[in-house]
């Protein structure tokens, strides 16, 4: 069983060895990670705000019904206006999240689309090097 400092050895050995553990293949990645953290905080946040902003309109879309009527035919009147504002309010709201949704998966998917073109041009310039440091003989 490795030890932790064989296991520390080993892979500081493996990682000095592979061009593709570079400190800047590190730096990539964090900074890949960093710009994913903020398009889903980003995303949550304005999913919050929405949800909020959805809440306090039922809330206070409520508030009517909380009111004492004088005549019980008033009462159908403030439930009927109730279901009639979350009727034309929810597809709105259903509509901006959608629209967070959509500019969340844009925004992953450029960034997706931008990290691999990076690496793809990483890779080849480190298979050139390589491939200018092996000296290939042939035999006949």
């Amino acid at each position: 069983m490795f030890t932790f400092e064989e296991y520390t050895k080993n892979m500081e050995k493996l990682t000095s060895q592979n061009p593709f553990f570079s400190s800047s293949s590190v730096d990539s990645v964090l900074e890949f990670n960093s710009k994913l953290s903020k398009i889903a905080l980003d995303t949550f946040k304005k999913n919050a705000e929405l949800s909020q902003e959805w809440s306090k309109e039922t809330l206070n879309a409520l508030e009517n019904l909380t009111k004492t009527q004088k005549n019980p035919s008033d009462y159908s009147k403030v439930i009927n206006d109730f279901i009639t504002q979350q009727t034309q309010s929810s597809p709105k709201h259903l509509a901006e999240l959608a629209e967070i949704a959509k500019k969340a998966q844009l925004d992953t998917i450029d960034l997706y689309m931008t990290a691999g073109k990076e690496i793809n041009e990483e890779m080849t310039k480190t298979a050139k090097k390589t491939a200018n440091k092996t000296v290939v003989t042939t035999s006949e």
